[in-house]
């Protein structure tokens, strides 16, 4: 696949990297030289400088023969236009545009497509909004690393840390069904001292493991309470950061939780008390031990700091622990940071560049990929797959799950059926417009399960 990527930074060079692996022919555009040399060092892509919404150096990129382009620059009004330019001089078939702005995000008639009035955008992606519902559902679950939605949310893989006291520690897979005999569950992947082990029945959970599970909604804290001791749920939260994404995570969680947001800026702390209802807004530096003790951070349950400056970030959410929070969320922008300073005395470290990497991802993949998430930093992937045809044009449609020929390191967990969640085990036959759920530790082996799932000529 021929794809144009707009924008040399953070999320796109981490798409890039995602996709140069997986042998599409990308080129990258911006207008730092300096961006382009390093991912030309890095990676096999081909490189254009200019700026991304001129009709010349999308030319010079082949948005005329480009199957994809994506728009991924710090200006929404260069991702816009540069749409609009792509489809007008050049019909370039799927456009995807990353829009951060809440004044854009609020009129949805500017990407209504249909009545041809808006920007010619396929797919709309919204950073901010994907960081804010990641957050969102860790804190929904107290304990987790990852929470990812599967077929609307009716199914959801989960990553926790296995702790000392989970009644699974210390013993085989094969025990949590005997255990828990009315709870489905599928332990898809476990990943051991940053090793992935692929579960059977005798792999023994050790204090430590990553374990990745999947399972219908209603049944997620019960599996939880298998691999580490439930903690109370979460009743107040502290943010530090009012801009977009401080904003919005706080309007999400007011009307269910106690927040309080402290912010810099005092014009913005004016804006942010005139638009939100029950949360509480400081004006101070979250990294002003004084303001943290006044506010009794002892007695806060969740800190996320989630402001742009990831040095900010990590002290004001070291001094925060040491203080007494009882967990911590941090936003880290630069990827080399997160294997470092994540299980320290910071609990959660969040990648925007790789929450979103997964929207990006659903619209790339091949066959009907409807959901894509990306995990531990991009080494692994979870897809939801349907499955169309028939037994003669489709190599999975009618087989039993252990008749699928899946690549190495390849797990299904489970399948959506007719709003049912059915854990995959061997003696499950896939019927046609089931939704698949798969986990990836080898992201190299995609390819391979995207044929699995696209017809063949004999289907009509």
């Amino acid at each position: 696949m021929k794809i144009i990527i707009l924008g040399a930074g953070q999320v796109g060079g981490t798409l890039a990297e995602n996709l140069a692996s997986e042998a599409n022919d990308i080129t990258v555009v911006d207008n730092n030289p300096g961006r382009l040399r390093e991912l030309q060092d890095r990676l096999d892509i081909q490189s254009v400088l200019g700026r991304a919404s001129y009709p010349r150096v999308l030319k010079q990129a082949g948005a005329q023969d480009a199957d994809m382009l994506i728009a991924t620059t710090n200006s929404d009004e260069v991702n816009m236009v540069a749409c609009q330019v792509a489809w007008t001089c050049f019909r370039t078939p799927t456009k995807i545009s990353r829009v951060r702005t809440g004044a854009y995000l609020a009129r949805p008639e500017l990407f209504e497509r249909d009545k041809k009035e808006g920007f010619p955008i396929d797919v709309l992606i919204s950073p901010e909004q994907v960081v804010t519902e990641h957050i969102t559902r860790l804190i929904e679950y107290p304990g987790t690393l990852q929470v990812l939605d599967f077929s609307r949310g009716l199914a959801r893989l989960v990553a926790i840390r296995a702790t000392e006291g989970g009644p699974l520690v210390g013993h085989e897979l094969s025990y949590l069904r005997a255990h828990m005999p009315r709870i489905d569950t599928r332990v898809a992947a476990i990943f051991r001292r940053d090793r992935p082990i692929i579960p059977q029945g005798d792999t023994v959970i050790e204090e430590g493991d990553e374990v990745f599970f999947i399972a219908a909604s209603d049944h997620i804290r019960a599996v939880m309470s298998e691999l580490q001791p439930l903690e109370k749920p979460y009743k107040r939260i502290m943010i530090t950061g009012g801009g977009n994404i401080g904003h919005r995570l706080a309007r999400t969680l007011e009307d269910r939780f106690r927040v309080r947001i402290i912010e810099r800026s005092q014009d913005r702390c004016i804006e942010l008390s005139e638009n939100l209802n029950n949360t509480i807004v400081l004006q101070g530096d979250a990294a002003n031990k004084d303001l943290l003790l006044q506010e009794n951070i002892e007695d806060t349950d969740v800190f996320c700091a989630v402001t742009d400056d990831d040095e900010a970030n990590i002290m004001a959410s070291m001094l925060a622990k040491r203080l007494g929070v009882r967990k911590v969320m941090t936003l880290i922008n630069n990827p080399d940071y997160v294997d470092l300073i994540q299980g320290g005395e910071i609990d959660v470290a969040i990648s925007p560049q790789q929450t979103t990497i997964g929207s990006l991802l659903t619209h790339v993949r091949k066959g009907d990929v409807v959901n894509v998430h990306s995990l531990r930093r991009g080494a692994a992937e979870a897809i939801e797959a349907i499955a169309h045809g028939d037994q003669r044009s489709s190599r999975v449609v009618g087989k039993r799950l252990d008749e699928i020929p899946l690549p190495e390191g390849t797990t299904i967990g489970a399948i959506v059926r007719d709003n049912e969640v059915l854990i995959a085990h061997d003696h499950v036959r896939v019927q046609p417009d089931d939704h698949v759920i798969l986990f990836l530790v080898d992201k190299s082996r995609i390819r391979e399960v995207e044929k699995l799932f696209q017809v063949g000529l004999t289907f009509f």
